[in-house]
């Protein structure tokens, strides 16, 4: 996998750089904006690491330039901790946001998370998600866990596909609330309800999510690392 570390941070990249060389991937850097687009049109770039205090200009502001040439997932890694910050990156397009400071192994984990997505992506543009417990046919709307039948409602439905379909990043508010009522402007209430009722379903302990988390103030992600309800 080619990364583009983008980030004005000298430090940054060379704390990155024998961690990530030494785990096989192909690396560019930049330190600006006009760099990092620089790169991305001349190689093929299949992740982005993006700093959003750019010298040059906001790392929000050129997601969408990036994903014009080889579509690459973006992991933003940033000091800024505002939800507003979050949420606004995750609606350009970034597919995954990790504060700083951060832990490799952490880091490491989003970088594997996101092969699997590319496999998953490369396969089919996925007619089924499957997970050690967890199985969603999506044409037939069939949701199985631990080999039993689930029944869902169409909005339960509507809302576990698109956690499924991003497993492991964050899916925003705004998107879940399309997915589910296509309005971004609907209650949020109503997508907690949603998201209450499929935990109910789908987890082992729903007072105690494990599988469908709750990333304060942004939406939700869905983790396939741990057990789901036993039925």
């Amino acid at each position: 996998m080619n990364i583009l570390i983008v980030d004005d941070e000298p430090a940054i990249i060379a704390a990155l750089k024998p961690v990530l060389g030494g785990q096989g991937y192909v690396l560019f850097t930049a330190d600006c904006a006009k760099s990092a687009l620089e790169m991305s049109r001349k190689h093929p770039i299949d992740l982005v690491l993006l700093d959003l205090g750019l010298p040059d200009a906001d790392g929000i502001d050129i997601i969408g330039k990036l994903k014009e040439y080889s579509d690459p997932t973006v992991i933003i890694l940033s000091a800024r901790h505002l939800e507003k910050d979050k949420v606004r990156a995750l609606d350009e397009g970034a597919d995954d946001y990790i504060n700083k400071p951060f832990g490799i192994e952490e880091l490491l984990a989003r970088l594997r998370a996101a092969q699997r997505r590319k496999r998953l992506a490369g396969k089919s543009e996925a007619s089924k998600f499957v997970s050690d417990q967890l199985h969603v046919d999506f044409p037939t709307r069939q949701v199985r866990l631990m080999g039993q039948e689930v029944k869902l409602s169409p909005k339960e439905f509507s809302l576990l596909e698109v956690l499924c379909r991003n497993a492991g990043q964050v899916v925003t508010q705004r998107k879940l609330l399309i997915a589910g009522w296509n309005d971004p402007a609907a209650d949020s209430q109503y997508l907690r309800s949603y998201i209450a009722l499929l935990r109910q379903k789908l987890e082992y302990d729903p007072s105690e999510p494990e599988h469908i988390l709750t990333e304060p103030g942004v939406g939700y992600r869905l983790s396939v690392s741990h057990k789901l309800k036993e039925m």
